[in-house]
């Protein structure tokens, strides 16, 4: 069953595309610049009862031509099945859209990442008939951002930082210094990231509690009238209505 923490994920690439520039800075590949990206249907379900979907399916178009489609899968924790499954989707989806295919795995934890890295071989014996490389994204090398300043400069990457280092040791302040760049910005953004994060943290999880009860603060200094304070509460109230 897929779990509401799955689905925040990868979910945030498909309302947030503006995501993949610092990402792909992160994985040392050259970041789409200036690309119009276009969300998929995730099905690559052939005419036949087994139903297949990958978790989010993005259409990247650089202004300078080509292109490419970026699968990605939020995972976990190790499955030996999931060979199979990536080999299928990333040839699947190269063969219907006739575009190069990268697949992208987001993971919460280590031992998690390190096993989504493969490579993963396919074949007999010593013959390998295909290979998967995946891209990883997780604890190891997405950026733990303390700061709340950095923080608003780039909401949308500090939202996902602090889905990907949950389980870390730094998760309070992580989530504190994320909470105070939210007072700068807009009501929409900050309905959106607060939302996500209740569902990508997990209500039970101590992460997830530390969360709600920073927003539900909303401000280190209540009652002085600062920007912070004027821009929660307005968010807030216009939340509830």
């Amino acid at each position: 069953m897929v779990s509401s923490r799955h689905e925040a994920a990868h979910r945030i690439f498909q309302d947030r595309p503006e995501l993949l520039a610092p990402v792909f800075r992160i994985l040392d590949l050259p970041p789409p610049e200036k690309a119009a990206v276009e969300v998929l249907t995730p099905d690559v379900t052939e005419a036949r009862p087994l139903e297949r979907r990958v978790d989010s399916v993005l259409r990247v178009k650089p202004y300078d031509g080509g292109g490419f489609l970026l699968a990605i899968e939020a995972q976990g924790r190790c499955d030996p099945d999931k060979a199979v499954n990536w080999a299928y989707y990333v040839s699947y989806l190269a063969a219907k859209y006739k575009h190069p295919v990268l697949l992208l795995v987001v993971c919460q934890d280590k031992a998690t990442a390190d096993w989504a890295a493969g490579p993963f071989r396919l074949g007999m014996d010593d013959w390998t008939t295909l290979s998967v490389h995946p891209l990883v994204l997780g604890p190891g090398n997405v950026p733990v951002i303390l700061d709340p300043e950095e923080a608003a400069q780039d909401l949308t990457l500090a939202t996902f930082s602090a889905l990907t280092h949950g389980s870390h040791r730094d998760a309070p302040a992580i989530l504190k210094a994320l909470a105070r760049a939210m007072g700068t910005a807009d009501p929409d953004s900050v309905r959106y990231y607060t939302e996500l994060l209740e569902i990508g943290l997990g209500a039970k999880t101590p992460a997830g509690i530390t969360w709600r009860n920073e927003m539900s603060v909303g401000t280190y200094f209540p009652g002085r009238g600062t920007l912070i304070e004027e821009t929660f509460l307005k968010g807030k109230a216009e939340g509830e209505a």
